[in-house]
């Protein structure tokens, strides 16, 4: 596997980074996550815009523009022979002396990953997945700003760690007043009533692409949308429940804690548009020609 580490592609064995690094010493940087279809990585501009504001939200200054970004990306994914594949960008504030203080870190580090990835088990799709509503509360929005892809992600591992105990997939968050929030990886989406229902992002979460994307499908087949602030017992009476994030897609729910739901219309009708959005993109952007 070969890595592109500060303006360099090398082999991931040589691709290290220094112990002061303030991304390893604490968590001070940002990342971003992103899935490429037969050499098209969708909606990398909404990626490197959130990326962008990710970084501004933490006073990061980003050395490059979008433009060097895109290239870089796409230089990556044509090193390692990738059409389809998971890319993760990683930016730290870099290296500096021991402290909080950003001023210590002269330049960020940039690492940029990507390895093949087709997808997951077509019987997840089928079958659904196992959640849990987690313990572990999500972090209040005016502590750490959801809209930051933060590095630092002992909240999310925290719940994470809850939901492998109880044999689940993915656990929600509660937000600090009980509100459902979001997965620690994911969006949530349910059904209820012929409605589909989400947090807002008013209940402190990301505004995930694939979620964005999710509620602009909703919206142009005209089915029913509410953005709200729900409970536990809210999604407990739904009648369909699904998560969304840029590797999973759609991925339907089939039991959170002790309740069952089944795989239902709406999933599935979402699932069949939400391929049809990638190809669309696909069909609408070649992959990236570099010179």
């Amino acid at each position: 596997m070969l890595i592109y580490l500060n303006g360099q592609i090398i082999p991931s064995e040589k691709a290290v980074i220094s112990i002061f690094d303030h991304g390893f010493l604490y968590g001070d940087g940002i990342y971003e996550t992103m899935r490429s279809y037969n050499g098209v990585v969708f909606k990398i501009e909404e990626h490197i815009k959130r990326l962008q504001k990710s970084a501004s939200l933490i006073s990061l200054s980003l050395p490059f523009s979008e433009e060097i970004l895109k290239r870089d990306i796409y230089e990556t994914l044509h090193a390692n022979s990738l059409l389809n594949a998971y890319i993760r960008i990683t930016i730290s504030r870099g290296k500096g002396d021991i402290g909080i203080d950003p001023e210590l870190c002269k330049k960020p580090t940039i690492v940029i990953i990507t390895k093949e990835f087709n997808g997951y088990p077509e019987r997840l799709y089928k079958e659904g997945i196992k959640l849990i509503i987690a313990k572990t509360r999500r972090n209040h929005k005016n502590a750490l700003n959801p809209q930051i892809k933060s590095l630092n992600f002992l909240n999310n591992i925290l719940a994470k760690i809850e939901a492998k105990k109880e044999g689940a997939y993915e656990a929600l968050m509660l937000n600090v007043y009980g509100k459902i929030a979001e997965g620690t990886i994911s969006n949530v989406f349910f059904i209820k009533d012929n409605t589909i229902m989400t947090p807002s992002t008013k209940c402190g979460i990301l505004n995930g692409i694939t979620r964005q994307t999710v509620i602009e499908m909703i919206k142009k087949e005209n089915l029913n949308l509410k953005l709200g602030f729900y409970t536990k017992e809210d999604i407990y009476s739904a009648d369909e429940v699904f998560i969304t994030n840029t590797t999973m897609e759609i991925m339907p729910v089939s039991m959170i804690d002790k309740k069952k739901y089944k795989v239902g219309k709406y999933t599935n009708k979402l699932r069949k548009l939400y391929k049809k959005e990638v190809e669309l993109y696909i069909d609408q952007h070649t992959t990236y020609n570099i010179n």
